[in-house]
């Protein structure tokens, strides 16, 4: 049998397979002189100087795929890491989130087990972009990022759903639960002001809670955590107004 080369060898399928099952093994059994009439069902006469040229050409191009294959996997792993990450805080972004969102809520649909959501804002953020600049601003938003992960579990997930918005999604937790926690976090961003060079300036946020459930689909349930975020905001604006609005008017008020 003449073998012209290694690419145009007429093997069996089964010699194929079997090719490919042996690996680089191949090349060690041969140089160790084991019995060749085994290997890969070709008789002595048959596993000639060419035969043995080509099949070593072919298993190095194989390790060779083997290798790149390999290499290519890494950087694909790589690369969904970047496009699942905020370009700014070590968060997952809003494509990431929300795939993670639909997860949880199957998850929570097919084992009965309660997980809840929770959606936050920061309130006033634009005033602090406009009077001390984008870097200050994006100060801030590492500064939440960074807090809300330092006080979850391994088992939650955050997010940064875009400017000053975040959400997390609490699991094996109802809604009084989430509450409690979204209180205990919110207490937390809010501890301690945030500094910036000279700049020194308190964190205010709000947030809503909604408890996952299979009766809404993810993109619902954020928009309900959201709305639920924005009552609470709308509320607390309407409580700070009232109370400057009493405090302006006993400093106006002469004493008797």
């Amino acid at each position: 049998m003449k073998v012209t080369s290694a690419r145009t060898e007429p093997f069996s399928a089964i010699r194929k397979r079997a090719l490919v099952h042996a690996g680089a093994q191949a090349a060690a059994r041969m140089a160790a002189q084991v019995d060749r009439t085994a290997f890969l069902g070709l008789s002595e006469a048959e596993l000639t100087p060419q035969v043995q040229a080509a099949l070593l050409t072919l298993l190095s191009e194989i390790d060779d795929l083997r290798g790149e294959v390999a290499r290519l996997k890494v950087r694909l792993g790589e690369m969904e890491e970047l496009a699942d990450r905020d370009p700014l805080t070590p968060l997952l972004n809003r494509r990431a989130f929300m795939r993670e969102l639909a997860r949880v809520r199957t998850f929570s649909q097919r084992y009965g087990s309660p997980a809840s959501l929770v959606y936050f804002d920061l309130d006033d953020f634009k005033a602090v972009n406009d009077r001390y600049g984008h870097a200050a601003g994006d100060a801030c938003l590492c500064a939440v990022a960074e807090r809300l992960l330092s006080h979850v579990r391994e088992s939650d997930v955050v997010g940064r759903m875009g400017g000053d918005e975040f959400a997390v999604i609490l699991a094996q937790a109802d809604r009084p639960t989430a509450m409690a926690k979204a209180e205990a976090l919110a207490g937390a961003i809010e501890a301690t002001p945030i500094r910036f060079g000279a700049w020194t300036a308190p964190l205010h946020i709000s947030f809503g809670v909604r408890e996952i459930s299979q009766e809404l689909a993810a993109d619902s349930l954020l928009s309900e955590a959201d709305a639920s975020m924005f009552i609470s905001k709308r509320e607390r604006r309407g409580s700070i107004v009232g109370r400057q609005a009493e405090v302006a008017s006993m400093t106006h008020t002469s004493p008797r």
